[in-house]
């Protein structure tokens, strides 16, 4: 028995607005203006209709982030996915690696993450993982977008609903997988450790794995909190964390953005220790145990040229990606790689996950420091001087001056004029954000003066050509 075709046709949204729904990191904009029930039923039913096609029957693991508007999008997507006939699994708050672990190590055939990453409270977001733990790509998402915009014939709906079921234990699961990661059962024993949790996803994994290894924990902004997730906290905003660090003499201090996939962490002496350092100290020892094929470091545009220098200095190899975890996924498949991230704290180690994550990365760092016998502070003063990077973003409301940023004559003229005035003293970086209505501008160069009068160059081009007046 099925039910009449005409009556799944509120789940094509063809009034949708122009521009692809979905961006570099699945779904994202304000909760009630873009992202509805309504748009996540759509999204649900026909993200269902593409994982049966492609995937055959089975469940979606749902996690989601503390917005107020989580459990909204949440349980829409969960009527959406159950009326295609999939089964649902409830994992509730959790970081968005804990998704990817689930979908890549149980019979899950995908999951879906409800977060907004770093963005403010009032954002959120919709992500989509394979049943490898990997993004879904293009050609996925494309199908999924053409369904809901009405693109697609519609698809009769059976009495084969789907069902929905609480899986919060499969988030343990996950922890337990983190703490086995590491190399002994309490290798943090002594250590003083501050925690950013940003009222965000890892409130209630974080803080209990960091105790159970041994180390001594403050925690700040450690509860569910969706009002308050990632404001002047986390990742983003590390003031809090150095001063926590400072005062209360701590070894160490971690800050994790919302959905906790990304990290970046604070030495002893309040000092910031990005995704560059990271991916520099434990690809140096990975390096030192042969378990880093080629001596190969993946990551992006972004990276310090300073790291780079310092990689290559100790006979290792670097390449670069576009911006976006994403791309840096890709390209260590496709060489083999098992070490990659972000200069922004996504880190990416095949040996233990498939995906950017900040518990398993801060876990890593923390232990490492006891490995080589060290503080973390001592460790950065012993791998490299970083070049002045400067990144200015300009907000470019009107999407398609924004999205034709590599038209524009004049800008693509300043830009010119900078790199020939720097030489090979120093690199631009101009780009379009695909999470946020800005265009980025990175300016790197050797001498601090350099970076500053070529940023408010271009940052000016960019406000007079593309930012409309009035």
């Amino acid at each position: 028995m099925v039910v009449s075709v005409a009556s799944n046709s509120f789940l094509n949204l063809s009034s949708l607005p122009k521009g692809k729904l979905f961006g570099t990191d699945g779904i994202r904009g304000k909760a009630g203006n873009l992202l509805t029930a309504p748009l996540a039923l759509a999204v649900g039913y026909w993200a269902g209709q593409m994982y049966k096609e492609q995937f055959g029957g089975g469940a979606i693991a749902i996690g989601q982030d503390s917005r107020n508007s989580s459990d909204m999008l949440g349980m829409s997507l969960t009527a959406g996915l159950t009326a295609a006939g999939l089964e649902v699994w409830n994992l509730g708050l959790c970081p968005t690696p804990c998704v990817a672990y689930i979908t890549a190590n149980t019979d899950a055939i995908g999951g879906i993450m409800i977060s907004a990453s770093h963005n403010p409270p009032e954002d959120n977001g919709i992500k989509f993982f394979t049943s490898n733990g990997t993004k879904l790509g293009k050609v996925y998402t494309s199908a999924i977008e053409a369904g809901i915009r009405g693109e697609k014939p519609p698809v009769a709906l059976d009495v084969n609903w789907g069902q929905h079921y609480p899986r919060q234990e499969l988030v343990k699961q996950y922890s337990s997988a983190l703490q086995a990661s590491l190399p002994s059962d309490r290798p943090l024993q002594g250590l003083k450790i501050v925690l950013d949790l940003a009222w965000g996803a890892c409130v209630k994994v974080a803080p209990p794995l960091f105790k159970a290894l041994g180390a001594e924990v403050i925690c700040l902004h450690d509860v569910p909190d969706g009002d308050r997730i990632n404001v002047d906290c986390g990742s983003t905003h590390l003031n809090l964390l150095q001063q926590a660090v400072c005062e209360t003499q701590a070894q160490m201090g971690f800050a994790f953005d919302g959905d906790a996939d990304r990290v970046l962490a604070v030495d002893n002496q309040g000092r910031i220790v990005d995704g560059d350092y990271i991916l520099y100290f434990w690809g140096k020892l990975l390096k030192s145990k042969s378990q880093l094929p080629n001596d190969l470091l993946v990551a992006t545009v972004m990276a310090n040229l300073g790291f780079e220098r310092a990689w290559e200095s100790i006979g290792g190899r670097l390449i670069r990606t576009a911006v976006g975890d994403q791309h840096v996924q890709a390209q260590m498949w496709e060489t083999g790689a098992m070490l990659g991230g972000e200069q922004s704290g996504h880190v990416i180690c095949h040996h233990y996950n498939c995906s950017g994550d900040g518990v398993q990365t801060a876990l890593h760092l923390a232990c490492l420091t006891r490995q080589l016998g060290m503080s973390l502070g001592e460790m950065r003063d012993q791998s490299f001087e970083t070049y002045p990077q400067l990144l200015k973003n300009v907000r470019v409301e009107d999407v398609e001056r924004r999205l034709a940023w590599e038209n524009c004559d004049p800008l693509q003229g300043a830009i010119e004029q900078a790199e020939q005035a720097m030489g090979d003293r120093g690199r631009i970086l101009v780009r379009a954000s695909g999470t946020e209505p800005v265009i980025r501008v990175m300016v790197e160069a050797a001498e601090l003066e350099l970076a500053h009068h070529w940023s408010h160059y271009l940052v000016e081009t960019v406000q007079e050509h593309l930012v409309k007046k009035g």
